[in-house]
């Protein structure tokens, strides 16, 4: 037979359980509280009573035959206290000795009609259960005795044995899922207005090497030192605090383009406002242009702080103009960047480029709410002999306190100790704060966000499930990469409305060439965008800002480095190589149409280095190489590379080890190479040796 609790009889009749269960005992049924069970009949007999009751008082018509019904009534409780009478004189003698936990139990169903329900993993110790129903752990472990289950405080229990144990007490589980798991730490609701409060804006400072970056910042802290010991900038993390007018700004000392990438490719936007910094007697230079394209792409405010307006060379007008090419127009000419000019020998203009960050920060309304559980970003991190785990984090919202724990990607901990940016230890660090934490178990990646946890076993639990993800995800390829294999299905299904391409070539005008030449491609359903145009080898930072910007790298009588290449293929950047501007405008033309001819792709097999020339009359210059990685076959296509430029492509000529003939040359071996219709050989030559392979389409 089924049974039913008392709570979902008292539901259904909609009275309260405290009133069903005086009514129960009125019968002489045997309850205790609100989870109490009740065999079918005496179930039903409950329901007719109250079914009976309820109809007394619908209409004047049966309150006519309210006598009938009280005899009925009345018979219906002699047949519940006849039922009842055989097991209530067997319980007797029981019910006498545990009347003290009938009236505590009694008592507590009286405090209150609602069922609690609480939410636990599948498994759970017996500490944490007794945590959650509030009870003391020796009873818990006595209860379970009873039921035949020895275990001890830290044991855990599956949920099924829980749940017994909280029926015992008036308490539902439910069990929790993954994904309540991941919502409750990772998603965050959005606050009410009035809990937010003022934050300081977050500051990066980027440009050219050389052009006074760090003199700047050294610049900032020695002026505000002066004018207040409280502020200024030290030197001890990555991050950094300065005090103006009584208002913050926080400094991130030094994300490098590919850092500040790295932090937008995990989702953290991390800085508010970037300060562009320009030699007033260098202009704009590649950094300088790198530095725009990643903050534009980042969509960070920039500020231009045109440095070295002491040096009798400088030319601020020409830095502006040059600004102006890159989209960057200055606000006396009509634009809305805001240009100063400062120096940081003289200290010239540091008070006006500090208001002007606080004034962008002030248009912008910075706000965030201190009163929540911290989340931020891990600035940099690394491994100290003495102290183990080290991260410098910024706070973005809530207060991180010491003892809280916390996930920062696949690593937990529950934080020992803080320190601030003057190396003071710290017990609290709210919104835009950077501070220096201990107690990691590893150490995580720059640009992980970090959240706080409810204990140090859900903060384990986390970090496990993230790694585990991450595991998972690594081994399947990326399908939202763009390339032009798939282009052309990506642009039929919406999927793609702008192509973004990263241009490198050999020399600037050809960078000009290609990047008009492939713009005027775009049409009705796709439009081509140049992100970045630079000249010199494909770098790791070309790679991962492809990879940020869902771009694909066009690369012009240049080379990938070596570690670029193994960046491009694990964030999965298609990255093109030509060496005739008309074959990469065939391409892409073609990928827009869905029409590209069977692919050859180039697989490489070896690198050589020209150690020494050898001139012989009647043959030409012989060079001796060593093999650096994989090997050298006869007749293999090669490419002579200098300085990462690409000086020569053709056929090799001879493979000679000493003076034999030989079939190939492996890894770590000597040899002599000469090539077809070349002789422009120079010590520190790369050689590299590729077989082209067919790679049908799909």
């Amino acid at each position: 037979m089924s049974k039913i609790r008392v709570y979902e009889i008292a539901k259904q009749l909609n009275i309260s359980s405290k009133e069903l269960i005086k009514k129960l005992k009125e019968f002489g049924v045997d309850v205790h509280s609100h989870m109490s069970t009740l065999e079918d009949d005496e179930a039903q007999l409950i329901v007719d009573y109250y079914s009976s009751d309820n109809e007394e008082s619908e209409t004047a018509e049966i309150q006519e035959e309210k006598t009938y019904e009280d005899a009925d009534m009345a018979t219906k409780h002699e047949k519940v206290a006849k039922k009842m009478d055989h097991s209530n004189k067997q319980s007797q003698t029981h019910k006498d000795k545990s009347v003290k936990n009938e009236e505590v139990k009694q008592d507590s169903s009286e405090q209150s009609d609602e069922i609690k329900v609480i939410q636990i993993p599948n498994k759970i110790t017996v500490q944490t259960l007794a945590e959650k129903l509030e009870k003391a752990p020796s009873e818990i472990i006595k209860f379970l005795m009873m039921k035949g289950i020895m275990a001890s405080i830290n044991q855990e229990i599956d949920f099924d044995t829980a749940s017994q144990v909280a029926e015992e007490y008036g308490i539902l589980l439910e069990e929790e899922t993954e994904e309540a798991l991941e919502k409750k730490l990772f998603e965050e609701k959005p606050d009410n207005p009035e809990d937010l409060v003022e934050r300081p804006p977050v500051v990066v400072v980027m440009g050219h090497v050389d052009h006074g970056k760090t003199s700047l910042l050294d610049a900032i802290r020695q002026s505000n030192v002066t004018a207040k010991e409280a502020g200024g900038i030290t030197q001890h993390i990555g991050a950094s605090t300065v005090e103006v007018n009584g208002k913050k700004i926080t400094f991130l000392d030094t994300p490098g383009h590919e850092a500040f990438t790295a932090m937008r490719m995990r989702g953290a936007q991390v800085t508010d406002i970037a300060i562009l910094v320009v030699a007033a007697d260098d202009g704009v230079m590649p950094q300088t242009i790198e530095a725009i394209n990643h903050a534009k792409a980042a969509n960070v405010q920039i500020i231009v702080a045109i440095n070295k307006i002491d040096k009798p060379s400088a030319n601020p007008d020409r830095v502006k103009q040059e600004l102006a090419d890159h989209g960057l127009l200055v606000e006396e000419w009509g634009g809305d960047t805001i240009c100063v000019p400062v120096s940081a020998i003289t200290k010239t203009n540091l008070d006006t480029l500090l208001e002007m960050v606080l004034l962008v920060a002030e248009m912008a309304e910075l706000k965030a709410n201190p009163n929540k559980r911290a989340r931020g970003t891990i600035i940099e991190a690394q491994l100290d002999k003495g102290r183990g785990p080290v991260a410098t984090v910024l706070v973005q919202s809530g207060t991180l306190k010491v003892g809280d724990p916390i996930v920062a990607g696949s690593t937990y901990g529950r934080i020992r100790a803080m320190m601030d940016d003057k190396g003071r230890r710290v017990k609290k660090a709210g919104p835009s704060t950077p501070v220096e934490i201990l107690g990691l178990s590893e150490v995580p990646a720059a640009g992980d966000s970090f959240y706080v946890a409810e204990s140090d076993k859900q903060a384990r639990h986390y970090a496990q499930m993230l790694a585990e993800r991450n595991r998972e995800q690594s081994l399947r390829a990326t399908p939202n990469k763009v390339s032009l294999d798939d282009l052309f299905s990506q642009i039929q299904s919406g999927n793609v409305k702008q192509l973004n391409i990263v241009v490198k070539a050999d020399v600037q005008g050809s960078v000009e060439a290609v990047k008009q030449s492939l713009e005027r491609l775009s049409n009705d359903e796709v439009r081509i965008h140049t992100i970045h145009g630079g000249v010199g080898a494909i770098t790791e930072s070309d790679v991962m800002l492809a990879s940020a910007s869902n771009a694909i790298i066009i690369g012009f009588n240049v080379r990938p480095e070596a570690g670029a290449k193994s960046v491009a293929e694990t964030e999965k950047v298609d990255i093109r190589l030509y060496r005739i501007i008309y074959n990469a405008i065939e391409d892409i033309e073609a990928a827009m149409k869905g029409m590209l001819d069977p692919e050859f792709r180039e697989k490489v097999i070896g690198h050589a280095e020209i150690r020494q020339t050898f001139k012989v009359s009647g043959i030409g210059t012989i060079g001796g190489a060593y093999v650096q990685d994989g090997k050298f076959v006869r007749n293999a296509k090669v490419r002579i590379i200098r300085n990462g430029i690409v000086v020569y492509e053709g056929q090799l000529s001879s493979l000679k080890r000493f003076k034999d003939d030989v079939k190939e040359v492996n890894a770590g071996y000597e040899c002599g190479l000469t090539f077809e219709r070349f002789n422009d050989i120079k010590e520190g030559d790369i050689v590299e040796a590729f077989v082209m392979e067919e790679i049908p389409r799909t």
